[in-house]
């Protein structure tokens, strides 16, 4: 049976492409309304002229733009319950030795400040209307050290500790907070550059370990449950869904 998120609104980002994208789809499939937004155009055509759907360019690396977004759902669809913080870069595997103050304070704006930044805006938003859920796209490289490189690694697992942080103190409030942790996924992402030499390493031993690359939409099935009120039991839990990567 699937989740319905009918009567929900939903806010994506990242959604242009790859998880982010396949979690727009499938919450509009289960009837909910949603606001994709994306640091590109590319990609949110698809949602254009769809009925339950409205689209915005934002960086969420930018207060300004993550500020819009979040008031964007309210006066579209006059309430949030649902933020998927998905929007993510890679670094290039850079080890802490060769990582540069540019790539590392980009990262982290994008994977860990942003995160931040939206769902300080859409709690109280939240609030408003008796509770939400926030569902933040970490990574199993925030929970092991030799997935990524240093400023991607430091930032997942930041990620997940402002999920359980954000879980503990708004769950009398009826606000959720979960983390999904996917392995290796077909989304296109670039990993940020040319590797070191230390960093192909790094690149090499994880391709090689991996069970298998998941797909987008497997982890929007993922997500899309998390977010319905069949998971309402499901708060600061970080799932794993990674095909069996980390039991291996």
């Amino acid at each position: 049976m699937e989740p319905s998120l009918t009567g929900k609104v939903a806010l994506v980002t990242g959604a242009g492409k790859g998880m982010g994208r396949a979690t727009a789809e499938r919450f509009l499939a289960a009837g909910a309304k949603v606001v994709a937004t994306d640091a590109v155009p590319d990609g949110l055509e698809s949602f254009a002229g769809r009925e339950r759907a409205t689209t915005m360019v934002a960086d969420v690396s930018r207060r300004s733009d993550v500020e819009s977004m979040i008031e964007l759902a309210r006066q579209r669809f006059g309430r949030l319950h649902v933020l998927v913080n998905n929007a993510g870069i890679m670094d290039r595997f850079l080890p802490v030795g060769e990582v540069t103050d540019d790539v590392w304070n980009h990262v982290l704006a994008v994977n860990l400040t942003g995160p931040m930044m939206a769902s300080r805006a859409a709690i109280p938003l939240m609030l408003e209307t008796g509770g939400g859920v926030i569902i933040n796209v970490a990574s199993v490289g925030g929970l092991h050290g030799g997935r990524a490189g240093a400023a991607y690694t430091a930032s997942k697992h930041g990620l997940v500790g402002l999920t359980r942080n954000i879980a503990a103190t708004y769950a009398r409030e009826g606000i959720r907070c979960v983390a999904v942790c996917p392995g290796g996924v077909n989304t296109g992402i670039s990993i940020g550059g040319e590797p070191s030499a230390r960093g192909f390493e790094t690149l090499n031993r994880t391709l090689a370990s991996n069970v298998r690359m998941g797909e987008p939409e497997e982890l929007a099935q993922v997500i899309a449950f998390l977010a319905s009120d069949e998971a309402s039991f499901v708060n600061g839990a970080v799932i794993v869904a990674d095909g069996g990567w980390i039991a291996a």
